[in-house]
């Protein structure tokens, strides 16, 4: 009886931890592992961060290079950081200009849906701002009205990233 209350206990606690986590910001996406003994102090951060992403995904699949905006959001909400003190950019170009189409543009030009657009539009509701590259844009045949809503046409990717930066973001390497 004691062995069978000793379990019962530990599954109480262990309900306990998963309620006490936040839920994530971004849903569905953006999973991460939780580091408890992590050495940063992340009660006060505040980050303004730009991310590129040139690689499209694989025609009806989900483009998980945008996915790591999601996970970056996600994991430092989870870990103490406030979703208001998060400003991301995304900043797209290349053969990914085609994941940011609306999903019935996409899918008339792909016979698939776009798996990415509620990742989008996720991400534009959580402070995060994205531009698709105007060059490649033209180049893939991408119009500015084809987009998902509130994604914006920049004249190009390096003139993006120069005004972000401008404004203070920094750049992500991954």
């Amino acid at each position: 009886m004691k062995t069978l209350l000793t379990g019962f206990s530990l599954l109480l606690a262990s309900f306990s931890t998963l309620a006490a986590e936040p839920a994530p910001v971004i849903k569905d996406f953006g999973y991460f592992y939780n580091v408890p003994n992590h050495v940063s102090d992340l009660s006060q951060a505040q980050f303004k961060i730009a991310f590129d992403v040139g690689d499209g995904a694989q025609k009806g699949a989900q483009n998980n290079h945008i996915n790591s905006l999601a996970r970056f959001i996600n994991m430092h909400v989870a870990h103490g950081v406030k979703p208001e003190n998060i400003q991301l950019a995304l900043v797209v170009h290349g053969g990914a200009s085609v994941d940011v189409l609306e999903n019935s543009f996409y899918k008339a030009r792909f016979d698939k849906d776009n798996k990415t657009q509620s990742l989008i539009k996720q991400l534009l509701t959580n402070n995060t701002q994205v531009y698709v590259c105007g060059q490649s844009a033209t180049h893939m045949k991408v119009k500015a009205e084809q987009l998902i809503p509130g994604v914006q046409m920049a004249l190009s990717a390096m003139t993006a990233h120069a005004q972000l930066q401008q404004q203070g973001y920094t750049l992500n390497p991954f």
